[in-house]
């Protein structure tokens, strides 16, 4: 299991970033050139089997072992009005994804992914981002930690989704923060907030950027000071899941914020990184752009809870049915192309 004993440890992990096997993309390149169909014709298809052979380090590679994983926390910054939802509910729609009536119980289900729930200090919301930094750095620690732990080196594929009411406040400084731009280019609505409630967390976020902007020095102190506890262990599951090699479906604007902090220090550390969807949230798809990521899916979806990476778990099973199911053209005694 990954475990970062301190920030150090963690900024250390962060530079030293394991790449995909290079021998397992050439043998998969082999057999797709192979294929009976014209090169190419499948489209992302072809290059998500691709990543996914580089990443399992195999010609052929499995999606049999598939696991979502919600992280839940909540935000002092709440408080502010900034969400059309009271704080209660992150515990309640917890309650939910355990007795199964929430959408990526049945998502999750249709795609073939175990999932996991982990809630972390639900009782305990982080401190208002606006007047002070979210956590310690004992409690950052704790929640990188956390889902460092929610990663299993044999999974095929990991799928990242969260709950906590009022965090695309936090994300949107975050993605500021890490990209640059005003409050204003990143906030959007978030749960449907009116007017009033954008207005709110357009201030959140700008009083919080100049608050926090010249201590935000790393990637660490940057989660630490304007995220959250499900954000920081969703950027730590990512960070564990490159060390052991294990390919990562993001699901939308708030999980993309995540490691908006970690890609400013280490571009490189979305490398085994598919997004799953461009959301309904109105920085998404910037931000998808910043971290040099296109997505799978636009179903105009603004859920969470990894509900748009569980619909394109889908497409990567599909892609590697193809990959590993068709006939070569030998095998089919199909002429190929002159």
């Amino acid at each position: 299991m990954i475990h970062f004993d301190d920030k150090a440890a963690f900024a250390a992990a962060l530079t030293d970033l394991p790449m995909p096997d290079a021998a397992a993309l050439e043998t998969a390149a082999r057999r797709q050139a192979m294929l009976t169909k014209p090169a190419g014709s499948l489209g992302r298809l072809e290059e998500i089997a691709l990543f996914m052979a580089g990443w399992q380090g195999r010609e052929s590679p499995c999606a049999e072992r598939i696991r979502a994983v919600i992280f839940a926390g909540n935000h002092g910054v709440a408080a502010r009005g900034v969400s059309a939802f009271p704080t209660e509910v992150t515990a309640q729609m917890v309650t939910n994804f355990h007795n199964g009536g929430a959408a990526i119980n049945a998502l999750a289900g249709m795609c073939g992914a175990e999932l996991s729930v982990v809630a972390l200090d639900l009782e305990r919301p982080t401190g208002d981002i606006c007047v002070g930094p979210a956590m310690s750095e004992a409690e950052c620690l704790n929640a990188l930690n956390a889902g460092a732990a929610a990663v299993d080196p044999a999974l095929d594929l990991l799928l990242l989704g969260e709950m906590g009411i009022a965090n695309t406040t936090p994300a949107a400084a975050l993605c500021a923060k890490a990209f640059g731009g005003t409050a204003e280019l990143w906030v959007g609505r978030g749960t449907g907030v009116d007017t009033h409630g954008l207005t709110r967390k357009t201030e959140a976020v700008q009083l919080a950027l100049a608050l926090h902007d010249d201590a935000c020095g790393d990637a660490f102190e940057t989660l630490r000071r304007l995220g959250g506890r499900e954000i920081a262990a969703m950027a730590g599951a990512v960070l564990a899941a490159r060390i052991v090699r294990v390919p990562v479906m993001l699901d939308g604007f708030i999980g993309c914020a995540a490691i908006a902090p970690l890609a400013k220090e280490a571009p490189a550390i979305t490398g085994h990184c598919l997004a799953g969807h461009v959301s309904a949230e109105a920085g998404h798809g910037r931000l998808l752009a910043a971290l040099g990521l296109v997505p799978l899916l636009n179903l105009h979806m603004r859920l969470g809870e990894g509900s748009g990476a569980a619909v394109a778990a889908q497409i990567v099973r599909s892609a590697l049915a193809a990959h590993g199911g068709m006939a070569t053209f030998a095998e089919a005694t199909v002429a190929q192309a002159l």
